[in-house]
């Protein structure tokens, strides 16, 4: 499954985020790996959820950040949910087609790994490319 958490700059969606993974931690069988763009938030994130932050990756586009998700799955197979927060801050040349094909890649990543992904991104919910329409969920 993904999801794309959608709302303007300022809406709540990192809190949101952070609330929703350390709830899916309680609850989860496997583990749960949070991704963030710095660590200004790596104590609100519980000591038991994987904190990855990508100041460091420069990710430069959509192709680069999926390998990177594969990267994090190959060091643990129990991966059960993947949170993003911020992905346009993370992937430095996002473009709506490349959304598109990210959002792609990363349902055939869910399917072929039995992983969730819920992903947070800055936008207004009618600039969506309608590519991805189906996987919103609006903040």
């Amino acid at each position: 499954m993904v999801q794309l958490l959608i709302s303007a700059k300022g809406h709540g969606k990192t809190k949101l985020l952070i609330d929703m993974a350390n709830d899916a931690h309680k609850t989860a069988s496997g583990n749960i790996v949070f991704i963030d763009d710095n660590k200004k938030h790596i104590y609100d994130i519980h000591s038991g959820i994987r904190f990855v932050e990508t100041s460091a990756c420069d990710l430069v586009n959509y192709r680069e950040f999926a390998g990177f998700i594969y990267g994090i799955l190959s060091q643990n197979s129990d991966i059960e949910k993947i949170f993003v927060d911020g992905l346009y801050k993370i992937i430095r040349d996002l473009s709506d087609e490349d959304l598109v094909k990210l959002v792609k890649r990363l349902d055939a990543i869910s399917k072929e790994e039995s992983v969730d992904f819920i992903v947070g991104m800055s936008s207004d919910y009618g600039k969506i490319p309608e590519g991805v329409q189906d996987y919103v969920l609006q903040a």
